[in-house]
């Protein structure tokens, strides 16, 4: 993945009913590599880190870039939401030349089913149609993450196209700019 590119970063936090989207910080750092390490969150993106692993390369301040947003329930992250460039090399494409945004999730599994990921991705969408007026927003799930399908649709997102990458099938969908979010 490639960064968003020239844009003003960090925002200001991000507040929506329940949360705040902001820049990382070190506190953060042992969350990250809980996330990362869960096996239920890696099931449907090539499984698990291994902590030991995770523990010599997750920087103190993980995440810090434009397009990385720490999902923060009362004072402790909860997911991540990233929006980066998709690189032209991966299948799956609405403009000539790829780049496309995209956008990518995950979640703490004690914060899955209350709808943070909707209301996060919501206000996340919301910022960068302010940020980049008019371009389209692309996500990549495997058709086998029901949920996470059901919540690109929720999100506004339709099916472009579905294909086999990472040794699974793929759902691939576009979100455009004129679309409000859930």
């Amino acid at each position: 993945m490639r960064e968003l590119g020239p844009v003003a970063w960090p925002p200001a936090p991000i507040r929506t009913e329940r949360l705040v989207l902001r820049e990382p910080e070190a506190r953060d750092r042992a969350a990250v590599i809980e996330l990362l390490a869960s096996p239920e969150v890696g099931t449907y993106i090539g499984g698990a880190r291994p902590r030991d692993e995770l523990e010599r390369t997750v920087p103190e301040v993980p995440g810090r870039r434009p397009g990385f947003f720490v999902v923060d329930l009362d004072g402790a992250l909860i997911g991540t939401i990233t929006l980066d460039r998709r690189d032209a090399e991966r299948p799956g494409r609405v403009l000539p030349g790829a780049g496309e945004a995209e956008l990518g999730y995950l979640f703490l599994p004690e914060a899955w089913g209350f709808g943070y990921a909707a209301e996060a991705c919501a206000a996340a969408l919301d910022w960068f149609t302010g940020a980049f007026p008019g371009e389209p927003v692309v996500l990549c799930t495997q058709t086998a993450n029901s949920r996470s399908v059901r919540l690109a649709e929720k999100l506004g997102f339709t099916e472009v196209e579905r294909f086999e990458e990472f040794g699974a099938e793929q759902w691939f969908g576009v979100r455009s700019s004129d679309v409000p979010s859930a």
